[in-house]
């Protein structure tokens, strides 16, 4: 029964989960501000981020697919960076701009639309879980991601139900702005994560200090090494790492000892999240390049 899906790609599963929330997000706005709902104007900020982080792995999957160039000479991977930046401050904007029409209203309660929330909350469920169970058969990790955001507007929209069938039998004005405080925060605290996360990737920093240590056990274990130095580990995008490093070598080898000991090290770096390593030899009485070029630097302060 299902065959005739099986050909339908990552990107155009995506790419159709972009359509159907980028439409969706704009009747929330629009609803939103109708129903007089501040809950509402929330999750669509929360849907927006959504559509922008949906769009960008669309563009993403599409330019991931580009071979590296001269230019790009470790592919475009690391863009998905640059997106996850984007998206995490425009979701910071829109949460900023929720918690300026919502905490006012704390003092100020004003009875939103409950008729008009109830059938949006019910509209939200059917979209958003339709769409999450579109990306189930997706097995790439953007895919999976996506799910997840998904399945959080679900739970999102449940919340809002919930309230607008409340409000339909109590006048509680203020659950409104309470809900979408309560959202907001939950953004916020998301993103803060998400952005500091980039932010390291960004600077280079080690993606992952445990893989660090077992490279370097790795590495220091073999017999002709005497000295690891100069050892980078960074990452393109969280998942493909690069590596470079020194090793210091406790004699001259000969050349196919030599041979023999690339051998050894490309077992000992089976099975690492690696995409690009350099390694260099250095011999006991030779000094280390890198050094000498900082050590130059140094002096010309």
């Amino acid at each position: 029964m299902h065959d005739h899906h099986h050909h339908h790609t990552a990107s155009e599963r995506i790419g159709w989960a972009f359509a159907l929330n980028f439409c969706f997000t704009i009747i929330e706005f629009i609803g939103g501000w109708l129903t007089n709902s501040t809950a509402i104007m929330a999750d669509a900020v929360h849907d927006l981020g959504d559509c922008l982080a949906i769009g960008m792995a669309w563009w993403l999957n599409k330019l991931g697919a580009k071979e590296a160039n001269s230019r790009f000479s470790y592919g475009f991977s690391r863009f998905s960076l640059l997106g996850a930046l984007i998206n995490g401050v425009i979701l910071v904007l829109g949460s900023l701009w929720v918690l300026s029409e919502a905490i006012p209203r704390l003092l100020n309660p004003q009875m939103p639309d409950a008729q008009g929330m109830l059938g949006l909350a019910v509209l939200g469920i059917a979209v958003n879980g339709y769409a999450a169970y579109k990306l189930n058969d997706g097995k790439t990790l953007n895919e999976r991601m996506l799910n997840w955001h998904l399945l959080e507007d679900v739970l999102g929209w449940v919340a809002i139900f919930i309230v607008s069938i409340v409000l339909m039998f109590v006048e509680l004005p203020i659950l409104d702005p309470v809900l979408s405080i309560g959202f907001t925060l939950f953004i916020l605290f998301n993103v803060a994560k998400n952005l500091t996360e980039t932010l390291r990737l960004f600077l280079q920093a080690t993606p992952d200090h445990e893989l660090r240590e077992q490279i370097l056990e790795n590495l220091a274990a073999l017999d002709h090494v005497s000295d690891i130095h100069h050892l980078h580990l960074w990452s393109l995008d969280g998942e493909q790492h690069v590596l470079t490093a020194h090793l210091l070598l406790k004699q001259h080898y000969e050349q196919t000892e030599l041979l023999r000991l690339k051998v050894l090290i490309a077992s000992a770096m089976k099975g690492f999240p690696l995409s690009h390593t350099t390694i260099e030899f250095e011999f006991p009485d030779e000094s280390c390049r890198d050094d000498a070029a900082n050590e130059l630097a140094h002096h010309h302060h």
